[in-house]
């Protein structure tokens, strides 16, 4: 830790404990986010009935009414910031003589629902449930009046990712309000309604409104917690690219039997090509990579921190053996992966014929680390592939007269979401986040240096200058994305009383330097 660092951190935890001595017990806290975690019940289940999937522009509108509403009944002034597409709501309080501000972002939007594959009629229609032998049974609402399991869940999309998180801030500020205390900040909250999306348009939109965006902290609301379900603060996440290569045989799908031994077969020169990119243990083969990227020992100590049951995740995901691109599973976190997400090419099953296909498609993914340059990255990954004699065009079909010329023939495009960020531990925020947790809970959060998963906020750290962490509330075997999704109520109370100790704990942070 530099001397600096040290300094400002005794400082921020100075300023914590003078304000402690101003700031509700612990007890009170708890007994707030409890009553508050209760009465917020019918509203939450109000948000999750509103379909909200991005590629419905009605659903994006009734979405951001309804945040409006929200937010504005809690004495927020809104106002839409423009994209080009869904645009972003800014909900804004301020304080009298406040000169600090905390942006909070969170996503309202959700991805796409397959009805016939949820247990329940409607995905957006709320259902609590209890665990019994048949699996999951539901109960009636009117059985949260009496003793309450926080073992119960609530199912439905967008339940954990990331309406959930939203909920819970709403009723930490309905808690506050309710005994008269403020936060030591202003308060900005941006809600992205395409994030599902890969927030296409939210780089540029942050640059062309950073005015109204400039903060001196940012939390993040998304993702879920360690798989220990232990209370988190998590300092990065990865960045995330995406690429399509496209591999040509013949012209049209062609007799096995005829052209079987003539017609090159692309299905197989991909899985060839996509095959020579890693080794059996799993680490990528194309020169320089991993560039770039060093563990030292006080990174390594500091990962072996949080703590992580290795073979009970191999069981739970259901393999017998990791890869091999680390020594751990949170080592292995800080390097960038190359995956492949689908493959298709002719038919399968009963569709299955006896044809040579015309083409064979992947569909890959980058995750990036704070590390990596991303147009390097790619351009890594096309130099190799033309090395091993392809020619490349750029998504689209080749012409009769490409054809002719080159044996072997591609198509690549690829496109950069957002890049990764990192937030030092013993950053004046991450050492406020840790002593706030740390007093809502009794003992210290589990710390994650970089999460697996990408969220949008590189944009804000690049454009901004502004320091992130990540406060996630739901658990880990939420089901995000999937059917079924899922939120545990223990969850959803412990979050409520998370952010509302984060807002309430006082520290006089310093402003950020810019």
């Amino acid at each position: 830790m530099r001397p600096r660092n040290i300094l400002t951190t005794a400082l921020v935890l100075l300023a914590v404990g003078a304000a402690r001595a101003q700031a509700p017990s612990e007890q009170r806290l708890q007994e707030l986010s409890r009553v508050h975690a209760r009465a917020s019940l019918d509203e939450f289940r109000q948000l999750l009935g509103l379909p909200n999937d991005a590629h419905f522009p009605e659903n994006v509108r009734r979405n951001v009414d309804w945040a409006t509403r929200a937010f504005r009944a809690r004495g927020f002034s809104t106002e839409t910031l423009e994209t080009g597409g869904p645009p972003l709501l800014l909900a804004e309080r301020r304080r009298d003589g406040a000169d600090r501000a905390v942006m909070i972002y969170a996503h309202m939007d959700g991805q796409p629902v397959q009805p016939d594959k949820w247990d329940q009629d409607d995905p957006y229609g709320a259902v609590l449930k209890e665990h019994s032998d048949d699996g999951w049974r539901p109960i009636s609402w009117e059985s949260l009046d009496g003793q309450v399991d926080p073992d119960w869940r609530i199912y439905a999309r967008s339940v954990a990712d990331d309406k959930g998180p939203i909920m819970m801030l709403l009723a930490a500020l309905d808690a506050m309000h309710e005994a008269g205390l403020e936060s030591p900040f202003n308060l900005k909250v941006v809600l992205d309604f395409e994030e599902e999306m890969g927030s296409p348009h939210l780089p540029a939109a942050v640059g062309r409104h950073r005015d109204r965006l400039s903060a001196d902290w940012l939390w993040i609301l998304d993702g879920p917690r360690h798989p220990s379900n232990r209370p988190t603060v998590v300092f990065g996440a990865r960045g995330i690219a995406t690429m399509t290569l496209t591999v040509f045989g013949p012209a049209r799908p062609q007799h096995s039997g005829h052209y079987g031994n003539w017609a090159p077969n692309p299905a197989e020169r991909l899985a060839q090509l996509l095959g020579s990119m890693e080794d059996r243990d799993g680490r990528v083969t194309i020169p320089g990579f991993y560039d770039g990227i060093e563990l030292d020992k006080a990174t390594r100590d500091m990962l072996a921190q949080t703590p992580e049951d290795e073979a009970a995740i191999e069981r739970e995901l259901g393999f017998a053996e990791p890869e091999h691109v680390a020594d751990t599973y949170q080592q292995a976190l800080q390097y960038p992966s190359l995956s492949v997400l689908g493959l298709s090419s002719g038919w399968v099953g009963e569709q299955t014929r006896t044809i040579i296909p015309a083409s064979a498609t992947a569909e890959l993914d980058l995750r990036l680390v704070k590390e990596n340059d991303p147009e390097r990255l790619i351009g890594l990954i096309r130099d190799y592939i033309t090395q091993r004699g392809w020619h490349l065009i750029d998504g689209r079909e080749p012409s009769t007269a490409e054809r002719a010329k080159y044996p072997r023939i591609a198509s690549f495009s690829s496109r950069i979401a957002y890049g990764a960020f990192r937030t030092p531990y013993d950053s004046p925020i991450g050492s406020y986040a840790t002593a706030a947790m740390t007093r809502a809970f009794g003992k210290a959060p589990v710390r994650v240096r970089t999460t697996g998963g990408s969220v949008p906020i590189s944009p804000f750290v690049r454009e901004l200058g502004v320091p992130a962490i990540i406060i996630p509330a739901a658990n880990a075997d939420d089901d995000q994305h999937s059917p079924n999704e899922n939120l545990r109520l223990g969850n959803y109370y412990e979050g409520v009383l998370q952010y509302l100790s984060l807002l309430m704990d006082g520290a006089d942070l310093p402003q950020a330097s810019r």
